[in-house]
């Protein structure tokens, strides 16, 4: 450790970022130098960023802006770091992550070491057997309308090392870089993409909204995930009170609810009262009446369940006929699998968590298409559908084929 510097940054922690921006992965900033070509110079690339956070002589380079479509058809737009300065963010998120998430709330769930959005779920699916209604709250452009000034005043309640605050000053100012090469300076935000954005996120809305609802309304449990939160109310009129006073601190932040998306839902699943709105999607899951058993007693009961939303669940459907089906036809069909499983993996690790027979229409799909797979492949199957029903069916069973697609694999287990 180099004790002329004015700032004692270990190099260490420099180099521990570095292990878990590779890790992540990702793609180039605007200087176009990728994971693979910024570890060719490690050492001196690395040296260089702690020289600069050390000697308080770091300036980020521009974020080069780029949007990805959201499930409404409207455009996310997200901000990707140079691959070297998201090692510098990584640094500084390794020196205080630690101390400001002891202090967030138990119910903040978003990006958070050992919390999870199932974690967030479970918790919504109990409380909705306690509570009949809900302020389902969408929070409208939060990330690109944090207000700088606020944010600064709570990174100074934590007072973070000075080379840290003078980092993040330096972030949320950081230019944005446009497709067409102009840059713009940004007054207020944190760009979506970044390795420090949900940490500050998450302190932002830790005084706006937990630390608010904590003292204005002690006894009403909510559940929120980054800018995702509901909020578990005991009547309408109350759900309508609280929704009133939370219009008015959001714009006291410099903020606004989403007048489409928020809303008040009745959860009630013992009355046939007719309300506006009697469902409500969060983190995926699309919570409603639903009729379930109950494993301990074998009794039907109705509850107001989660399960894989309609939106979800229709874009994967769209993703699997999207997939390059025609490239696979010369493949065999443990090709196949190979091709397709980490997909349909990754679905079934998220979506299986709960109400998992709502997974099957997507299975349905996933099999029609390998039909036509087989149909397409082998001349003895061509044009006759419903043999290669039988054929998928016979797979299924086998011991051999059984557990060849991670579908497959787990109707298994629920037969078994």
């Amino acid at each position: 450790m180099n004790r002329t510097k004015p700032f004692l940054i270990s190099l260490w922690k420099v180099q521990e970022a570095w292990q878990r921006v590779k890790g992540n992965g990702g793609s180039a900033g605007i200087d176009k130098i990728s994971i693979e070509a910024f570890e060719r110079d490690l050492a001196k690339n690395l040296y260089k960023i702690w020289n600069r956070l050390s000697s308080g002589t770091y300036f980020p380079p521009p974020v080069k802006r780029v949007e990805i479509p959201k499930s409404d058809g409207k455009m996310r737009p997200l901000g990707i770091p140079t691959v070297g300065d998201r090692v510098a963010q990584m640094a500084v998120k390794l020196e205080i992550e630690q101390q400001w998430d002891a202090k967030f709330h138990a119910s903040s769930f978003g990006y958070r070491q050992g919390k999870s959005a199932h974690d967030a779920v479970a918790q919504a699916r109990s409380n909705c057997f306690k509570y009949k209604w809900v302020v389902d709250l969408d929070i409208k452009g939060f990330f690109d309308n944090i207000d700088h000034e606020l944010m600064l005043k709570a990174i100074d309640k934590q007072t973070p090392p000075k080379w840290v605050r003078l980092a993040l000053v330096r972030w949320l100012k950081a230019d944005v870089m446009y497709p067409d090469g102009s840059i713009e300076s940004r007054e207020s935000g944190t760009p979506q993409g970044g390795v420090i954005s949900p940490l500050l996120a998450n302190l932002f809305l830790h005084y706006t909204f937990d630390k608010w609802m904590e003292r204005e309304f002690p006894t009403l449990p909510f559940e929120r995930y980054a800018d995702d939160a509901i909020i578990h109310c005991t009547s309408d009129k109350q759900a309508q009170f609280v929704l009133d006073k939370l219009k008015g601190r959001m714009r006291d932040c410099k903020l606004e609810l989403h007048s489409e998306k928020t809303k008040i839902v009745n959860c009630d699943v013992g009355t046939n009262k007719q309300a506006k709105y009697n469902k409500f999607d969060f983190l995926g899951f699309t919570f409603r009446r639903r009729r379930s058993i109950n494993t301990r007693t074998n009794q039907v009961f109705t509850g107001f369940l989660p399960a894989i939303s309609d939106e979800k669940k229709n874009a994967i459907k769209q993703t699997i006929n999207a997939f390059n089906w025609q490239a696979l036809i010369p493949k065999g069909l443990d090709n196949v699998a190979r091709a397709i499983n980490p997909y349909i993996r990754g679905i079934i690790n998220y979506y299986s968590k709960f109400y998992p027979s709502e997974l099957e229409d997507i299975w349905r799909v996933l099999d029609g298409r390998l039909v036509r797979w087989i149909m397409r492949k082998r001349k003895r199957y061509k044009g006759k559908k419903t043999k290669t029903y039988r054929l998928i069916e016979e797979l299924k069973s086998s011991p051999r084929f059984g557990r060849l697609f991670a579908h497959w694999h787990l109707m298994q287990l629920k037969r078994n």
